[in-house]
């Protein structure tokens, strides 16, 4: 049965490593992308109420292929004052590597760097699966934000059009109950074209205009397929979660593909850094102690 799993405790929360007053820098380190920001408000007034934070100056590198000067260029030109970088990583060899980037500039620099890993007991939020640790920390920073985005005692249903895409629930309460995974656009034509010997590779299939149906081609056919199939999985699974929660749940959209998919969840709130800015109350979070 799912447990409940809090952020009562944490790898670093416990100890002053970051302070109101610090530059932070956020890195996202997903299956394609490296998307990188700077958090340009903490979200903590003065009574020290939380909002969601603010991030800006983002940058992408490719999370296979990135170079350290690529970084080292952002990070002069973004944040030359920054005092810590907070990585949440859903692929570890690219977390590394970037990891040793920084690691590496911090060594040159006047002010060093200090860098943390982002795990689940860092971000502000109930967690009620049977084995939270395993969660995509991606997941989980947009459900931490989407419990400050949502309406005030509205569920909610977390679109996200990554790589793979996820479906996700938070309840009224504002719990992490899990949700759905299935391949992105991407990863479906990549599977048709190395899983047979004669179905051609297709690109630019996350578009937002849906494709022809049916295809006059094998190409088109294929971009019909995905394209139609990627709509209608989605909307079928926000139904189902909106059915779990009882109905009326806030659907909040994000994912670099999510223009694919915008005409068929109307009413849905978009919220393109999503992610970034549930890593960023990992930041907020230490603030406030």
């Amino acid at each position: 049965m799912p447990s409940a799993s809090s952020s009562s405790s944490s790898s670093f929360l416990s100890a002053p490593s970051i302070f109101l007053g610090d530059s932070v820098l956020l890195a996202d380190v997903g299956n394609t992308r490296i998307k990188l920001a700077v958090v340009s408000d903490h979200g903590i007034d003065q009574t020290g109420k939380r909002r969601l934070p603010v991030v800006s100056k983002r940058q992408d590198l490719d999370s296979r292929g990135f170079r350290p000067s690529h970084l080292e260029n952002w990070l002069n030109s973004a944040a030359p004052t920054a005092a810590v970088v907070l990585v949440a990583s859903v692929h570890d060899a690219a977390a590394a590597r970037l990891e040793a980037a920084i690691a590496e500039l911090s060594a040159t620099r006047h002010r060093p760097l200090r860098q943390r890993r982002v795990v689940h007991t860092d971000l502000p939020l109930v967690i009620v699966v049977a084995e939270p640790h395993k969660v995509g920390i991606d997941r989980l920073a947009a459900a931490a934000a989407a419990s400050i985005v949502r309406r005030e005692g509205r569920a909610a249903v977390i679109v996200d059009c990554g790589t793979a895409a996820t479906v996700d629930l938070l309840s009224s309460a504002g719990d992490f109950l899990g949700g759905a995974i299935l391949p992105g656009p991407t990863l479906m034509a990549r599977a048709l074209a190395e899983g047979t010997s004669r179905l051609p590779a297709v690109a630019a299939l996350e578009q937002e205009s849906p494709p022809p149906m049916p295809g006059s081609s094998t190409a088109e056919a294929i971009a019909a397929g995905i394209g139609w199939g990627i709509r209608g999985a989605i909307c079928r699974l926000v139904d189902e979660a909106q059915n779990t929660l009882g109905g009326e749940a806030d659907v909040i959209l994000t994912g670099g593909w999510r223009a694919a998919v915008r005409d068929a969840l109307p009413g849905a709130i978009e919220m393109p850094e999503l992610v970034l800015a549930g890593i960023a109350m990992a930041a907020q979070r230490a603030c406030a102690r």
